[in-house]
């Protein structure tokens, strides 16, 4: 009994370390199908050894955490002791010597022997994980056929056309293709342009979605010997394909425009075959920061950060900043072009870049008052270049700010409250000069008088926007309503509570792009004001600036310009002044001789109603001479757009072939039509009334009763 259920235990451990290795290999069998199925359409036959790479490395990595071959006797005694009770946690004793176990573990080995011997031979946690396993590698294998029925299947339907890139799939709506019976096969080499980095493909029909500059080569095969096979672009380029037998043919061309041809073999033309040309998009730029307009006020760090983010279909090239910087005023404006370039490299042609550099100012020998111009111009790989606007960063000149020119001039309405902006920052200056020769407490006490200036100073121009004062008139209106003569005066209470900033006056004070900048300055004005309460005067300062050069700003916008023009009047004519002689003032005439132009799109429209009445009768000599003039204006618009007009162009000649108009032909037909002719533009009319308004019709009415 005792060498019978240490067999027991060795042939567990033996299944236990199986079921695992089996249970990891099913795991790694579902992934490797679905990298498979995933990789198929891309890769085709590669795809199956993917998918066997894929299966050695998800097996090594489960095999790698889980470790069954570690597992011991000891190990598998302890999973045994919690899987089965009745063994009451006495299984090791089995694996031990006889002669190191007491008398009381004898009796208890000789015990659990019997029930080990009759342990089933399969532990039920080892198989729970083999069904796991099978579970999920069923739903793998499920997956992956459902994908690749859809690759099989998906653009079949939708007309999709895969390009090896999930970001260049085109789709198209055309038919399913029609080849002539002498076609025996047919193969197209696709070979994109070498600045797309994209290989060659093939493809079995004859519809093509290429890249703009491709280059497309042709094999037709025939099941019979034929004298000549050409190919018929847009109804009017011929491409002759040479032959080494007389059943293999080949032609080779550049496509540079969309399109459709045809197939000609011994003279017979096959159906219309599109051509789309996918263009190369030029570079898009998109600038982070700065902000097209930046002003660097006094106490800000003289530099700008250029955060871009560059990307382009096929790749970016390369990207420089272009710069301009302006010194001087006036007549004596010189400038000095600079290039700066990006510290990345573009050796791999990459998709999308997000770059930054920062440019110091001082190094390109600026002052305050200069102004910087620059743009952002990139190129890609198929040296197309695209540029963005040109963005100004400009430097206060604190010099001119603090000036008192012009400040006296009648132009200038509120000349006060200019100054009293100019003195609080002149005022912060000297106090940050004397900072270190003062004690804290004059410090303070200094800093918060400039605050409650820059407060004076904002609620005097917070009038203008209708902002209430802060005073103690609201302490007066209070007393006054608090009298008991006025208790109950409903006027007196709606006077005192209530905001009268709808008045016609307030209304048209300023001017709405006056009033924007003026609360512009407010804020500019409050947040100094919070600086130097918190006796911070050097945080305060480049809120001083921005609010005096903003109030500059609206200075110069009150000002009038008028030009001066010097104006001749002809001479007068005393005697014939007051005479009323209008012999010679004749009515002006205006005679125009006009031809109606011709209607361009008078053959459409003629086309269109002989469909429609085509469901009566049958069509006419006439009507299939206007049907053929349709069909080659509809043939025109189908070289540039095929997508569109290809349909109707097929269909228009199924209905002149076969003499019979189809529902579906002359529904497919109608609509391009109608995309065809321009929208009208319906002008509004008077509505048509009697000259009595209706007053007769009313009358009859009544009398009628």
């Amino acid at each position: 009994m005792e060498q019978a259920a240490l067999h027991k235990i060795k042939q567990l451990k033996q299944r236990y370390v199986g079921y695992q290795l089996l249970a990891d290999a099913l795991l790694a069998t579902g992934c490797a199908f679905l990298i498979a199925s995933i990789l198929y359409r891309p890769l085709q036959a590669r795809a199956v050894g993917c998918g066997i790479v894929s299966f050695m490395v998800v097996m090594g990595i489960l095999a790698t955490i889980r470790r069954p071959w570690n597992t011991t006797l000891a190990t598998l005694c302890r999973y045994l002791n919690v899987t089965y009770p009745q063994l009451e946690e006495s299984s090791a004793l089995v694996i031990k010597p006889a002669a190191e176990l007491n008398l009381l573990e004898s009796l208890q080995r000789s015990k659990v022997e019997q029930e080990i011997v009759h342990l089933p031979g399969q532990p039920p946690l080892v198989m729970h994980r083999v069904k796991k396993a099978a579970g999920l590698l069923a739903l793998a294998l499920i997956l992956s056929a459902g994908m690749l029925w859809l690759g099989k299947h998906w653009p079949a339907a939708k007309g999709g056309y895969y390009f090896g890139d999930s970001k260049q799939t085109v789709r198209n709506t055309a038919p399913p293709e029609k080849v002539l019976p002498q076609i025996d096969g047919v193969a197209l080499k696709i070979m994109p342009p070498a600045y797309t980095g994209k290989p060659a493909r093939q493809q079995d029909k004859f519809t093509i979605i290429a890249e703009e500059g491709a280059i497309v080569t042709w094999h037709i095969s025939t099941n019979i010997a034929v004298k000549s096979v050409t190919l018929l672009f847009n109804e009017h380029e011929k491409l002759a394909l040479t032959h080494q037998k007389s059943t293999e043919w080949t032609a080779q061309r550049l496509l540079s425009k969309p399109g459709f041809y045809q197939v000609s073999i011994n003279g017979k033309l096959s159906d219309l075959y599109q051509i789309q040309v996918v263009k190369d998009e030029l570079p898009a730029i998109h600038i982070k920061s700065p902000r097209q307009y930046t002003h660097i006020d006094a106490g800000e760090l003289p530099r700008v950060i250029i955060n871009a983010n560059l990307s382009d279909d096929y790749g970016v090239n390369s990207a420089q900043i272009f710069a301009t910087v302006a010194k001087g005023s006036g007549e004596s404006v010189k400038f000095k072009d600079t290039v700066f370039s990006f510290n990345t490299s573009f050796g791999k042609h990459s998709r999308q870049y997000n770059l930054q550099r920062t440019i110091d100012l001082p190094k390109l020998n600026m002052e305050p008052g200069d102004e910087l111009y620059f743009y952002v111009q990139a190129q890609d790989t198929h040296q197309q270049k695209n540029r963005t606007d040109v963005l100004i960063v400009s430097i206060q000149d604190t010099a001119q700010l603090l000036s008192m020119d012009g400040l006296v001039a009648a132009a200038n309405i509120k000349p006060e409250y200019f100054r009293s902006q100019r003195q609080i920052i002149l005022d912060t200056e000297k106090l940050l000069k004397e900072k270190d020769s003062i004690g804290v407490t004059t410090f303070k006490n200094r800093c918060n008088d400039l605050g409650t200036d820059q407060k004076m100073l904002r609620l005097r121009y917070g009038k203008f926007l209708g902002d209430e004062e802060e005073g103690s008139h609201e302490d007066n209106e209070h007393d006054e309503l608090g009298k008991a003569e006025n208790f109950g005066n409903a006027a007196m209470v709606m006077d005192a509570y209530t905001d009268k900033h709808d008045n016609a006056e307030d209304a048209t004070f300023l001017e709405p792009a006056v009033k924007a900048q003026l609360k512009a300055t407010l804020n500019e004005m409050w947040k100094a004001e919070l600086r130097l309460r918190l006796y911070k005067p050097l945080e305060a300062l480049p809120f001083e600036y921005k609010a005096l050069r903003l109030l500059k700003d609206l200075q110069q916008k009150s000002r009038s310009f008028v030009a001066k023009t010097n104006y001749n009047p002809p001479p007068l004519k005393p005697e014939k002044r007051l005479s009323g002689d209008l012999t010679k003032i004749g009515s002006p005439v205006n005679q125009q001789k006009s031809k109606p132009g011709t209607d361009k799109y008078e053959t459409l429209k003629k086309a269109a109603g002989i469909l429609e009445q085509s469901k009566h009768r049958a069509l006419s000599l006439a009507d299939k001479r206007i049907l053929q003039l349709a069909a080659q204006q509809l043939a025109v618009r189908a070289s540039a757009q095929p997508g569109i007009y290809l349909k109707a162009v097929g269909a228009l000649r199924r209905v002149l072939t076969s003499n019979v108009v189809q529902p579906t032909d002359r529904s497919m037909i109608e609509k391009a039509i109608q995309k065809s002719l321009p929208s009208s533009k319906t002008s509004p009319y008077p509505a048509s009334t009697t000259a009595d308004m209706g007053l007769a019709q009313r009358y009859y009415q009544n009398l009628n009763r």
